[in-house]
């Protein structure tokens, strides 16, 4: 029998879907074949490895020591890598790092998906990947000296770990997390407490325009107003590109980042950035995809899967601030967005003025609430639907709806790989044929991936024989 603090030298042999070892005892006795999942460990790594949270056919370890390293294991440059949440594979080989991602959207799409017959195209990774992210969220905080800290949460955990330099975000965050620590040090600015709900600064957002180089600062507070807010905006206002700086009022005693309101303190309340040859206007609420690089690549890739001709027409679902939607105008007569958040579709209609595409048209509301009213009852009808959704995937009745109006093909562009397997199971089994899958790495160094999919509906005489 296991039990917690045991200790074991153990061969990895797996990897899981977090990027953690996995490894079976093979002790000669009764718990031979007991799988033992390890953080910070790889495939061909032998370790030695304490029990910390032992199940019945299975329990979680502590990576000891590395006895005979990897022939995949590099020395991550970031010092605090390990306990840092953000890259929980940076210790990977970054070609390796492509194979397990891609290979772990192909498993769970046959194990989940009960697929088989498509092609998977080699993943599509980033030439340098290091400093990719346009986008940061600082926590703010204090460690056991009473001192201001900024960084990352460590994995599962809301314990900061004090970073002013990460290797995947824009450089120039160094100097404006360090101008905002010194402008808190200064003027006594308190950090917010979550366990005492107390506190003025909670997070700091960060955009950087990668083509624009325009640069946006806002601060989450737990307040309606910042004291001393003049200082902080003479000292931004010194960094090159600086564009925009505001507060995000966030009183709620809860893990959500962002509040509802945004007050500008100095500049526009926005950034502008390009993707390809559109220009996208970024407020702080806005979503938009945090590697420019390979956001380019994605978007080229959905766009070449959803093939718009002229005189069709194409939905895109959970459009965001219309990133997708305005790439699909290029090319289709007419493009229908949707975005439940009232503020991204204030945004998505300002850059499709901003570009001059006036054959968009946009809706507030719920993807499972808008398709079926706009389709049932006004009739509208689609070629083409892109969908994009978070990470819980497609609501039921959205895509029983997508299937009602058998559009020519479907795109599916996927940030989690279980529900797209959950998806694509049930549209494959109601006329589409699952054709392509691209995996595009996004994320280097940690395990998520983007995942775009083409589907195209079977002809009738295969439906009728499935059903």
């Amino acid at each position: 029998m296991i039990r917690k603090n045991d200790e074991f030298t153990l061969e990895i042999t797996d990897l899981g879907t977090n990027g953690e070892g996995i490894g079976r005892l093979n002790q000669g006795d009764e718990n031979d074949g007991y799988t033992v999942f390890v953080k910070d460990a790889l495939i061909g790594d032998k370790i030695r490895t304490k029990i910390i949270k032992p199940k019945k056919n299975y329990g979680y370890g502590r990576l000891m020591e590395i006895i005979t390293p990897s022939p995949y294991r590099v020395a991550p440059p970031c010092p605090v890598a390990r306990a840092c949440g953000g890259c929980q594979i940076m210790h990977l080989d970054y070609k390796e790092q492509l194979r397990f991602k891609e290979n772990k959207v192909r498993n769970l799409l046959e194990r989940v998906g009960g697929l088989r017959d498509f092609t998977m195209l080699p993943i599509l990774g980033m030439e340098e990947p290091y400093y990719y992210r346009n986008k940061a969220q600082f926590p703010v905080g204090k460690n056991k000296d009473g001192r201001i800290v900024m960084g990352f949460y460590a994995g599962h955990t809301h314990a900061i770990v004090d970073t002013e330099h990460c290797y995947i975000q824009h450089p120039l965050n160094e100097t404006l997390i360090r101008i905002i620590k010194n402008w808190m040090e200064k003027y006594k600015i308190q950090p917010y407490d979550e366990q005492t709900g107390k506190g003025l600064v909670r997070h700091v957002l960060t955009r950087i325009g990668s083509t624009t180089g325009q640069v946006m600062v806002c601060l989450v507070i737990n307040g309606g107003s910042l004291p001393h807010g003049d200082a902080l905006v003479d000292a931004l206002t010194a960094v090159d590109g600086m564009t925009s700086i505001s507060i995000n009022i966030n009183r709620e005693k809860t893990n959500v980042i962002l509040g509802s309101l945004v007050k500008t303190l100095w500049g526009q309340p926005y950034i502008t950035d390009y993707i390809g040859n559109i220009a996208y206007q970024i407020s702080p609420l806005s979503f938009y995809q945090v590697n420019p690089g390979q956001t380019r690549v994605l978007y080229e890739k959905a766009l070449e899967f959803a093939d718009p001709k002229p005189g069709e027409v194409v939905w895109d679902l959970y459009c965001g601030i219309g990133t997708i939607s305005l790439f699909l105008a290029q090319k289709a007569s007419k493009v229908y967005g949707v975005e439940i958040v009232p503020q991204a579709i204030e945004d998505a209609k300002n850059n499709a003025r901003l570009n001059h595409m006036d054959n968009v048209e946009f809706f507030v509301g719920k993807a499972e609430e808008v398709l079926p009213r706009e389709y049932e009852k006004n009739g509208v009808y689609a070629d083409v639907i892109v969908v994009d959704p978070p990470r819980k995937g497609c609501d039921a009745s959205l895509l029983e709806c997508m299937v009602q109006m058998a559009p020519k093909r479907i795109v599916y562009v996927s940030c989690d790989p279980a529900t797209l397997a959950r998806d694509l199971k049930y549209l494959s089994e109601h006329g589409y044929k699952v054709d392509v899958v691209q995996c595009v790495d996004m994320f280097g160094h940690s395990v998520h991936t983007e995942t775009v999919v083409s589907l195209s509906r079977k002809k009738l005489d295969r439906i009728i024989s499935i059903n």
